[in-house]
């Protein structure tokens, strides 16, 4: 039952080329940036990612996508990534843009063992239609573009078929965390990280703080340890090395 892993290397060393990965975070919220870090210095590329967005330049995803690791991305935002930005029109990046709220529940759904479900969410639109561009070619023109997906009505409303999303790991990171998996997040920085982690056949977590079996109150636990497989405690330093995105401060 004790799924503590002695460091981040050693959590991330079994993530090979072309895995893919389920990352929890929403900007710089909630991002497991020491399992990026550590899979960075691992070397593995070619990743196949799915998260809200990639990061920011130089933190996050950011780190991974800026050194070509990254080849394919579903997310629901770009964000002020400049490089995933500039890596998607020049066609070196394929990204499946899906809506927000599809999104966390494709991934949920993943994680629940519901291969597919049915959602109003992007009818009428290139969501459902197809010809999104996934890939731009070099000379930005579209080299592959979404099919057209299933629609079906339900009491009169059309709704189109959105399918579960399971990878091959999730990183994520958690408030508080047992050495059974359990986890806590905490306020905002829950964000994508507990349906990443139910999307992973192997998840790794990053804690602030690392208590004992027991410890953690029944109740307040968001997410049980059966959807967790490795846990890294974080040093203080680490915990508390949080970059505010955008800082808006009074005059």
């Amino acid at each position: 039952m004790n799924k503590v892993s002695a460091s981040a290397a050693g959590a991330v060393a079994g993530i090979s080329d072309g895995a893919s990965l389920a990352v929890g975070g929403f900007g710089l919220s909630g991002v497991p940036e020491i399992l990026v870090r550590a899979l960075y210095e691992e070397g593995a590329a070619q990743l196949i990612v799915v998260t809200n967005n990639c990061g920011v330049d130089g933190r996050g995803l950011g780190v991974l996508l800026a050194a070509g690791r990254i080849a394919r991305v579903t997310g629901s935002y770009v964000g002020e990534n400049k490089e995933f930005a500039r890596q998607y029109m020049a066609g070196e990046l394929e990204v499946e843009l899906v809506p927000q709220g599809t999104l966390a529940e494709r991934l949920r759904a993943g994680g629940a063992g519901i291969p597919a479900f049915y959602t109003p969410a992007g009818v009428g639109t290139q969501v459902a239609n197809g010809g999104l561009p996934w890939r731009y070619a070099p000379d930005g023109s579209v080299a592959v573009a979404s099919p057209a997906k299933e629609t079906r009505d339900f009491d009169g409303r059309p709704h189109v078929l959105e399918h579960g999303i399971t990878t091959d790991f999730a990183l994520v990171r958690a408030w508080r965390g047992d050495s059974h998996g359990n986890l806590v997040f905490r306020k905002a920085a829950a964000n994508f990280n507990p349906l990443a982690a139910m999307a992973g056949r192997t998840t790794i977590a990053e804690v602030e703080q690392l208590v004992g079996p027991g410890e953690l109150n029944p109740d307040e636990i968001h997410l049980p340890g059966i959807f967790v497989q490795r846990v890294v405690a974080l040093t203080p330093e680490e915990a508390a090395d949080k970059q505010i995105e955008k800082r808006t401060v009074r005059a």
